[in-house]
């Protein structure tokens, strides 16, 4: 395997920013010194001016294979993720069909050995009848277990109270959580269609999947959590009033319950529902400016622990539908970094937290093995930025199968160089370079 040093990066790891040069070998980050310049290697990169950071994780995506190959697929969507900077992800279970059996588990894994760019690992299903085979999940080789505790999409409710107890107290392994109360959300709807009829607008979507729907469940799976003991981990924090449940008195390694957030929920308010309507409809749903800067605020905290994208990609065809016909969700994978560098040039995310909070905290909280830092011995899953090269998000640039973006017309500040996973030069000047494949994540537990 070729080896590559990278010269006069400057490197964004550990809370910390300094220059140095980074040999890579045999997929790992052999040397990070000052003066490697004469180290011989196959390929020199001369990285001045650039900054380096560990390649992101994200834990929670939706690549839609099996079943809904329309929208997306796993080559296709890590694709777009290593160019994004994305060198890991995990993906959920709601494909079709719902990954609900340790077979079906797999075979996602099966598909993406053969095809996906990135490193790789796939959330187990739960409902409210699939006990025996949640208990089987390895969670040396598996992320986690992954409960809708509020429908989204799909049909992966878990709503029998004795199934939830019974997984959040035998569970082998931490416990993803969806929570949007069901509930609360068909009286919401009632209320709106009472109202509009089945011409329901787009800004009523934060009206209907509210703050009281995502609140009374998250704080029931926080209060579940405690009496069992569960590792429990809540999916995409839409609202201020969430963020307060959460503790940043402790480590992260001894929480017990931790959260993360979104780049749409971070990015996008209720006022730009009247020009991007659909196309930010998302479960949870976009809320206000408020629950913007508190979840902002929350991860500056160390409230929220990780960021992620919960890239959900669906055809522009099925997002011009009217409201209860367009699905929730879009394509993000691609434009998470450079979204999150454009938080750090408004000031509101300094570098050291982009990384903490997208790399390092993720490999913590899962315990993945031997990534999520820029360590010598650990795997070599690095990215490459230029904080100071603009480009505008565009249809001809975009690498989503299903073609569009609500980033598109946008002018980002940053932009991603160079990704390299375990080793490989998988994107280089706007290109993916094809050939190889990531990796299963191991979970060090």
């Amino acid at each position: 395997m070729a080896s590559t040093l990278l010269l006069n990066g400057t490197l964004v790891n550990e809370g910390k920013i300094f220059e140095a040069d980074i040999l890579i070998a045999n997929g790992r980050i052999e040397r990070i010194g000052k003066d490697l310049q004469h180290v011989a290697a196959d390929q020199t990169i001369d990285a001045t001016g650039l900054h380096i950071l560990p390649g992101l994780i994200d834990d929670q995506v939706h690549f839609r294979e099996p079943g809904l190959t329309h929208k997306a697929e796993i080559y296709t969507e890590s694709r777009a993720a290593v160019a994004g900077g994305i060198t890991s992800f995990m993906e959920m279970p709601n494909t079709v069909p719902n990954t609900l059996t340790q077979e079906l588990l797999q075979h996602k894994y099966d598909i993406a050995a053969r095809n996906s760019i990135a490193n790789y690992s796939f959330f187990m299903g739960a409902s409210n009848d699939n006990i025996d085979e949640v208990l089987k999940t390895n969670p040396k080789n598996v992320c986690g277990v992954k409960i809708f505790m509020g429908s989204s999409t799909g049909n992966m409710l878990v709503d029998n109270q004795k199934t939830l107890e019974h997984i959040f107290s035998n569970s082998p392994t931490l416990i993803a959580t969806h929570c949007e109360s069901e509930e609360i959300i068909r009286a919401n709807t009632a209320k709106a269609r009472e109202q509009y009829g089945e011409q329901v607008p787009m800004h009523m979507h934060p009206v209907i999947r509210n703050e009281e729907a995502c609140y009374a469940s998250s704080s029931a799976a926080i209060a579940l959590a405690k009496k069992t003991g569960a590792r429990l981990h809540i999916l995409h924090i839409s609202t201020g009033k969430e963020t307060l449940q959460f503790d940043n008195s402790i480590p992260l390694k001894e929480k017990k319950i931790t959260a993360e957030a979104c780049v749409h929920h971070l990015w996008f308010t209720d006022a730009d529902y009247a020009e991007k309507g659909s196309l930010i409809k998302w479960n949870p749903a976009v809320k206000t400016a408020t629950d913007r800067e508190m979840i902002r605020k929350a991860v500056n905290e160390n409230r929220i622990d990780v960021l992620a994208t919960d890239h959900a990609p669906h055809t522009l065809e099925e997002k011009q539908n009217s409201y209860f016909s367009a699905p929730s969700g879009g394509p993000l994978v691609q434009h998470n970094l450079p979204a999150l560098l454009d938080l750090y040039h408004q000031g509101v995310f300094s570098l050291e937290k982009i990384v903490e909070k997208s790399a390092h905290a993720v490999a913590e909280l899962f315990e993945i093995t031997n990534r999520g830092y820029i360590r010598e011995g650990y795997q070599a899953d690095l990215v490459v930025v230029n904080l100071n090269k603009a480009w505008e998000v565009h249809p001809s640039n975009l690498l989503y199968k299903c073609g569009w973006s609500p980033f598109e017309g946008h002018q980002f500040k940053a932009s991603v160089e160079k990704t390299f996973v375990n080793g490989h030069l998988v994107y280089s000047d706007g290109q993916v370079i094809e050939g190889t494949t990531g990796e299963r994540l191991l979970f060090s537990r």
